[in-house]
């Protein structure tokens, strides 16, 4: 199916309006707004149904449907038809080419959630059954049915049964965490998350932490066959399915692949512990039969940890603004991945104790998911390192807390400097007022000095030149570079500023959000109660109460109206109230891959957001185009915006297809 395809075409524009469709209803119950004509909302509203009826399929989420939440005292347990087995697992690339032989194959990601069994019949949705053991699983059809983009109703009346991975994307993660408070304990990773939450007994909850399923083999489908499992997901989509994304290989081509899938981990938006090769033919991967563990029709493929041995030299104890004190092991120089690594987070002081650190033992180290250096192990474990008593910034006494999942150290002085380093670095840093050449080292001397106290004060170093230029490393010439940046960044807009005032949570997403949502009215979001600003989507009651506190607190509100004079914050289109007149207004688009005319991808992000558009992080069915200089690159992001139908622009062919001149 491409996009070529009515029914595709029928589907991508559902996904369009329902969002569109759920956000204006929200906006006028709960928040007593329109951000549409009634007459607007009921001619979407019927183009919506008159889609489901053309198509037969109801999209999760689609407000035609009125799917209520679902509370129960414990999940009920089902067995499975057949037992669903493991995939026997491989780290080498030669063993793949055997496994497959002469046979065509189709390699996918391993993805890294919950597997869950679908069963529909007469066209709805009957029933979501976990894994579980393999054996047995949980039933959990009122949570499988929050979830993000699964279909309530398909165009097939018999009975289908399907199995998918249930994850919670990266994006979402972060998102869900930047929404606890900054000092309590954040979910680890995706994986557990996505699995507690598909095992909730509330199924609001579920739908809170924005579940999707990714479809990787079809079970049955009533009397029909396929020759190739690429028939079978190529007709999953056309019911409105989301696959897992794949290649078409040979034992030829499979080296290939796996490296292409390599260079993609650290872009891919989904969860994945290593690729899934699966034989294409449906009748030939059936009469291998199954092992008493595995398939005979598939095999999985880890990635091999490159472990580097190395030794331990010192525990770096790294204060936050949050007064979070964390370990951090400094180690002898290797070569890891292609880049050389001597540090690596130890996160909190249970790992810590887990691992048994001491200074000088023989650890191995390693780079999670091909990206993140990591302790793999300690061969000596020597365990002789202490949390220290005393913060190592101020030389108060530190805290241990035990949140029951993880023990931390603290810094419980509020005078902390470290606290103040951090909370100025934030503030000047790139995503926030982008103040250029204040480093943390600079930050502190002036700190030091007393010639920064508050944020405003930033904006009055020319009174403060002979303090400045008698620091060492300073002159005439760095001051006036200061006073020349910190006038530059005078001239800025509410999400910066928002960002930079580091309220609780609030990340540069949720700044934005806030100022579409309150456009760009500042004093009105310091007056918004915490119950107004939960009614915003994706704001949690905790994120509200934090927001709400911070411009409630009477410090931070006297430092946010001494510094507000010294800025010139300058109205968005939404601010404005002329977003549709804007070149990109109603558009949304992707950005992936270096950049030529712009800094980085954050300032094209700007210019694109200045001009009424939006920027996204991944590629679906409302993406408008996707920029990457490297229109031929096979990366997932281009592989979807081509499966979808969506344009692939250089920088300059977006540029000048949309006649915009670059700042």
């Amino acid at each position: 199916m491409t996009m070529q395809d009515p029914k595709q075409k029928m589907i991508a524009r559902m996904r369009e309006l329902i969002p569109l469709l759920n956000e204006a209803g929200r906006a006028y119950y709960q928040e007593s707004r329109e951000i549409m004509s009634n007459r607007e909302y009921d001619a979407l509203y019927d183009e919506l149904l008159k889609l489901e009826a053309e198509s037969g399929v109801v999209l999760s989420g689609s407000p035609t449907q009125q799917v209520g939440y679902e509370t129960v005292t414990s999940l009920p347990k089902k067995a499975h038809p057949s037992p669903m087995l493991s995939q026997n697992k491989t780290k080498s690339v030669a063993e793949l080419q055997s496994f497959l032989g002469t046979q065509p194959g189709l390699l996918s990601w391993k993805m890294d959630g919950l597997t869950v069994v679908l069963n529909y019949d007469k066209g709805e949705l009957q029933e979501a059954v976990t894994r579980g053991n393999g054996e047995v699983g949980a039933v959990v059809t009122a949570n499988a049915k929050t979830f993000r983009n699964i279909p309530l109703k398909i165009a097939f009346t018999e009975p289908l049964v399907l199995r998918g991975e249930a994850v919670i994307r990266y994006d979402d993660f972060e998102e869900i965490n930047r929404s606890l408070p900054e000092d309590g304990p954040q979910y680890k990773n995706p994986r557990n998350l996505c699995s507690g939450s598909v095992l909730q007994l509330s199924s609001a909850v579920t739908a809170a932490r924005r579940v999707r399923l990714y479809v990787f083999s079809l079970v049955s489908a009533g009397n029909r066959s396929f020759a190739t499992h690429h028939e079978e997901l190529a007709f999953l989509r056309g019911l409105g399915f989301e696959t897992v994304d794949y290649r078409a290989v040979t034992a030829e081509s499979l080296p290939a692949a796996v490296e292409a899938f390599k260079e993609e981990i650290g872009i891919y938006p989904i969860p994945s512990d290593g690729l899934v090769l699966l034989m294409d033919d449906v009748a030939y991967g059936k009469s291998l039969g199954t092992t008493a563990k595995f398939p005979r029709d598939s095999i999985a493929f880890k990635w091999t940890d490159e472990i580097a041995r190395t030794r331990l030299k010192e525990i770096e104890w790294s204060a936050s603004r949050t007064g979070l004190i964390n370990p951090v092991a400094i180690f002898e120089p290797v070569e890891l991945e292609g880049t050389q690594v001597s540090r690596a987070s130890v996160h909190n002081l249970s790992i810590l104790a887990e691992l048994a650190l001491g200074i000088g033992d023989e650890i191995g180290v390693y780079k999670a998911n091909m990206i993140i250096p990591q302790i793999a192990e300690n061969y000596t474990r020597s365990a002789d390192v202490r949390p220290p008593a005393v913060c190592p910034v101020c030389g108060s006494p530190t805290e241990i807390r035990d949140s029951g999942e993880a023990k931390t150290l603290y810094c419980p002085n509020p005078a902390c400097p470290a606290k103040q380093i951090k909370k100025f670095d934030l503030f000047v840093s790139r995503s926030a007022m982008n103040i250029d050449g204040l480093s943390e080292a600079t930050l502190e001397k002036l700190i030091d000095i007393g010639v920064i106290t508050e944020y405003a004060d930033l904006f009055r170093l020319s009174g403060q030149r002979e303090k400045i230029v008698s620091l060492e490393g300073f002159g005439e010439k760095s001051f006036q570079n200061l006073v020349k940046a910190a006038e530059t960044a005078s001239h800025t807009t509410l999400p910066r500023l928002l960002t930079a005032l580091g309220i609780p949570n609030v990340g540069p997403a949720t700044a934005r959000l806030l100022a579409r949502t309150f456009r760009d009215d500042l004093e009105a979001l310091r007056a918004a109660s915490a119950a107004e600003l939960q009614a915003i989507p994706e704001v949690g009651p905790i994120m509200a109460e934090g927001i709400a506190a911070y411009f409630a607190d009477e410090n931070a509100r006297k430092e946010l109206d001494a510094l507000l004079p010294y800025l010139d914050v300058e109205k968005s289109a939404a601010g404005s109230g002329a977003e549709e007149t804007l070149p990109l207004a109603g558009m949304t688009f992707v950005i992936t891959g270096s950049l030529n005319h712009f800094i980085n991808r954050d300032r094209l992000k700007a210019k694109i957001e200045a001009l009424g558009g939006k920027a996204a992080g991944s590629v679906s069915a409302k993406t408008t185009a996707l920029i990457n200089n490297d229109a031929a690159s096979n990366s997932t992001k281009n592989q979807t915006a081509k499966k979808l139908g969506i344009p692939v622009l250089t920088e300059e062919e977006f540029l000048e297809k949309y006649n915009i001149i670059t700042d």
